[in-house]
């Protein structure tokens, strides 16, 4: 009877051993393949495009030049009319990222800045200059480089990066969704995303 009854346990430990063996693998196993998820998915996220805009100006551009001293000054002159489009994009395949799978968390280390780029189309009119100071490629690229400095001012005191965040907020909300979905954390600086409320609120 008792080698019966020390049969029986024996065998019920070998079960138990295998069940236990046999969940530990199928954690690890969902594990790996959550992990590998969250790297794809981060992966697959390219450039993108979060906001647009269209600045026109116009500017008057004098250029005077002193001919034998002070006797003689001689001036040229343009009106410029632009037509700028605008675009802000953050490239999100740069984004650094740590995966800690022993305690199911997504840190997100560091997003890329913005990237502005902008599209002037240049209409010159009204050139007025003469032989002693004629209109040169240097002062083509002097108006182009003062209508980008005027152009970066106006776009700082648009709402363009504010809307440019909103929607990069947006679209991190995605991750915040998934990591959430498979039991994981999302945190940004070691900071948990506990909702998507509170991703507002980063410092980006």
């Amino acid at each position: 009877m008792r080698k019966i009854l020390f049969g029986v346990v024996i065998t019920l430990i070998v079960l138990f051993t295998f069940k236990y063996c046999g969940d530990k693998r199928e954690d690890k196993i969902t594990l790996q393949e959550s992990s590998a998820l969250i790297q794809e998915q981060i992966s697959n996220v390219g450039k993108l495009v979060v906001t647009e805009g269209h600045f026109s100006d116009v500017f008057n551009y004098k250029n005077s030049k002193e001919i034998f001293g002070d006797y003689f000054t001689s001036e040229k002159k343009a009106l410029v009319v632009v037509n700028a489009d605008v675009t802000i994009a953050y490239d999100l395949s740069k984004i650094d990222f740590e995966i800690d799978e022993a305690n199911k968390t997504l840190t997100i280390l560091n997003i890329p800045e913005e990237e502005i780029k902008i599209s002037p189309d240049f209409e010159y009119y009204d050139i007025q200059a003469d032989f002693l100071n004629p209109f040169e490629a240097k002062d083509y690229n002097d108006i182009k480089a003062k209508v980008k400095i005027s152009l970066q001012k106006k776009i700082e005191a648009s709402d363009l990066k504010k809307n440019a965040k909103n929607r990069l907020v947006s679209e991190l909300s995605k991750f915040y969704i998934l990591t959430n979905s498979l039991g994981w954390t999302l945190q940004y600086n070691n900071q948990p995303i506990n909702t998507r409320e509170s991703l507002d609120g980063l410092k980006l």
